[in-house]
């Protein structure tokens, strides 16, 4: 019954605030910034070791506070401890009910829905994943993603389609922020990692220019404008002017008036 002994209580649990807080016997209740609570433990493989030669100390999620009592917790807990005194790697051999990326994926979009500008914003960002995503490691269990798994799905279009695979990227390690939300995972994010790496290279963006006038056309152009009474024309002549960007100027209240006093004395001195 070692299982059922420890110095949490089920109201500590449920008031701690954000940090670390042991058990005993390598259990933790880990409370987020945020106040998302889930369970860890941490055990050493017996004859297991790490790449840096010392005995393999891992931390494995056994899941979210608001899902697993502390009792259950404490019962899985004890589980991993066993096998990992009998030389098994609790990630392999324990019997756990991990949902994959795809399932995580989809309730993170549903949990979102309410805070999309639109139904297109939303529907582009569960696409995104769908296309590049899904196919490779929808099927895989949450807490089996790590960075080769990542990369799989973004090199193929880092530097072809660069703004997608940002994207992307961005969406995978919000799925994957969640799943350690939940309890599912534990670790850095594989993103997040890859990102501050820099496995994948540099991707520096072309500028695309548009097209410009000759400098020598643009009196006669001015000219014929001043004399054309439509807005645009007005518009026009008020970028010739000023330089300024039409986005500065188009939809604005009483725009009107600024561009006939802008444009109206040039008119006539032209």
């Amino acid at each position: 019954m070692a299982a059922l002994a420890g110095k949490l209580t089920k109201k500590l649990v449920e008031n701690l605030g954000p940090g670390r807080h042991g058990d005993g016997n390598g259990l933790y209740l880990v409370v987020d910034p945020g106040g998302a609570r889930r369970w860890i433990v941490r055990v050493t493989v017996k004859g297991q070791k790490n790449r840096k030669g010392a005995p393999l100390r891992t931390d494995f999620g056994l899941g979210g506070a608001d899902v697993v009592t502390l009792h259950q917790a404490r019962d899985r807990a004890l589980e991993y401890r066993r096998m990992a005194k009998q030389g098994l790697n609790p990630r392999f051999n324990a019997s756990r009910d991990i949902p994959t990326f795809e399932e995580i994926a989809q309730q993170v979009h549903i949990d979102r829905m309410p805070t999309w500008k639109n139904a297109k914003h939303g529907q582009q960002w569960i696409n995104t994943l769908r296309d590049y995503a899904f196919p490779k490691i929808g099927r895989m269990p949450v807490d089996s993603i790590d960075q080769p798994e990542i990369l799989m799905c973004l090199s193929p279009i880092w530097t072809e389609k660069h703004e997608t695979a940002r994207r992307l990227a961005q969406r995978l390690k919000v799925v994957l922020d969640v799943a350690k939300s939940k309890g599912f995972r534990s670790g850095e994010n594989p993103v997040t990692a890859i990102k501050d790496a820099g496995v994948l290279p540099k991707v520096v963006k072309k500028a695309k220019h548009h097209n410009a006038m000759r400098w020598q056309d643009v009196p006669n152009f001015y000219a014929d404008l001043s004399g054309r009474d439509a807005m645009a024309a007005k518009a026009l002549m008020f970028t010739c002017l000023t330089g300024s960007r039409t986005g500065r100027f188009l939809g604005c209240a009483g725009m009107n008036w600024i561009l006939l006093r802008a444009c109206g004395p040039v008119r006539r001195y032209a």
